[in-house]
């Protein structure tokens, strides 16, 4: 397994996220209080990008059909229809770096 820096920990304040583009991959980081999580950004339902939607504590609904995903899981925690779960990504803070394992 290879680590990929996705940013600075300054670039990712507490309840905000990040779209990256790392290994050739689409991932979203966010931070939730303080702790850096990393999912695919892309959803599951309609191909559209997490970054885009809402980050409320540690769920991103989706902007186009509101499909409520867990980001430090991938877990699919809401949708009127059976959906994949996104592949989420182990995360390491080092120094003030942010990187993502794959």
């Amino acid at each position: 397994m290879g680590k990929i820096i996705v940013g600075k920990t300054s670039e990712i304040p507490p309840g905000k996220m990040t779209k990256v583009t790392a290994d050739g991959r689409e991932i979203l980081v966010a931070n939730i209080d303080g702790n850096y999580f990393a999912c695919d950004d892309t959803c599951t339902h309609a191909g559209a990008s997490l970054s885009g939607g809402v980050l409320e504590g540690g769920i991103v609904t989706c902007g186009w059909h509101g499909a409520k995903f867990n980001c430090m899981s991938g877990k699919l925690e809401k949708f009127p229809a059976k959906i994949r779960d996104l592949r989420a990504y182990r995360t390491i803070v080092e120094s003030d770096n942010v990187f993502v394992e794959f």
